[in-house]
């Protein structure tokens, strides 16, 4: 078992806590969906990551994680899952990883979530933040949203809940994230991007780790702040045959997104990781037609 340092485990201990605090605010979510089906709850469930092999040192190492789902009357699925886990890298993957082509060992702790709603007028959305330890030390992550319906004034709310939680911190963040976001969930084989956007960083290491760490705390809070209030406008909203059917082709576009080009999905396969939690964010239902 690998003992951790100070800053290693405020990180993991700070993204318990806000996997907490964020299904808590679904649930809360849930009981007030109304409808004859009962509010959801979500289920935990821990894995452990596997043992490497001298095969493959770098199919698993140590650590692990806990899956967390909710099917209710709001969310037709929900996802939250934290994960701590080490190791060393595969040689070839090492390569492409911030400080792993000197060292390959590695430590990684986060929170991932995507939440995929019944109504067409509420949102799907995206979080995930991370912090990595190679031969250097770095904070990553970002929040999108992804409606099947777009509506002007929710992109507008979200966006503005980012700035302002960025310009806290510093005036240049927002512009620069809100970029790499805009970048980063394009999907090309498609030519579209794949929502409305949000903020996307990496090796976030400005030399203050606390400055960082609070960054990255903020990314949590704000996102239980602005999402719940998106839900809460859309939720009661009729729809259409139509409107549900774009909804589950819309999914489709973003299955393929997290299926080919996602980071997360990549680092999980790549690391020995649990399947099911690597594949939390596909969602329960979607069309190709």
């Amino acid at each position: 078992m690998q003992t951790l340092d100070d800053r290693q485990t405020a990180a993991q201990t700070w993204f318990r806590e806000i996997r907490d605090r964020i299904c808590a605010a679904l649930e809360a979510l849930e009981d007030e969906g109304g409808g004859d089906a009962p509010a959801g709850r979500f289920v935990r469930t821990a894995w452990d990551r596997a043992p490497a092999t001298n095969e493959d040192p770098g199919d698993g190492e140590g650590g692990g994680g806990v899956m967390s789902v909710l099917k209710g009357r709001v969310f037709e699925k929900a996802g939250v899952n934290i994960s701590t886990v080490h190791g060393v890298f595969a040689p070839e993957f090492a390569k492409q990883i911030n400080g792993a082509s000197e060292d390959p060992r590695f430590f990684a702790t986060g929170i991932s979530l995507v939440l995929h709603p019944w109504n067409p007028h509420v949102p799907a959305v995206h979080l995930n933040t991370r912090y990595l330890v190679t031969s250097k030390r770095w904070f990553g992550g970002g929040t999108d949203l992804n409606p099947a319906l777009p509506d002007d004034g929710q992109t507008a709310a979200f966006h503005a809940a980012l700035k302002t939680m960025c310009d806290r911190h510093d005036a240049g963040y927002y512009p620069a994230y809100a970029k790499w976001a805009e970048e980063y969930f394009w999907v090309p084989h498609r030519k579209v991007h794949r929502g409305v956007g949000g903020i996307f960083y990496d090796h976030l290491d400005s030399g203050d780790w606390d400055r960082d760490f609070a960054f990255t705390q903020d990314v949590g809070k704000t996102f239980v702040d602005i999402y719940p209030a998106l839900v809460r406008e859309k939720m009661h909203a009729p729809f259409t045959h139509e409107e549900r059917l774009k909804q589950l082709r819309y999914r489709g576009l973003y299955a393929e997104f997290n299926l080919v080009h996602d980071r997360g999905t990549v680092f999980g396969l790549k690391t020995g990781g649990n399947i099911d939690a690597i594949l939390m964010s596909l969602p329960p239902e979607a069309r190709w037609d």
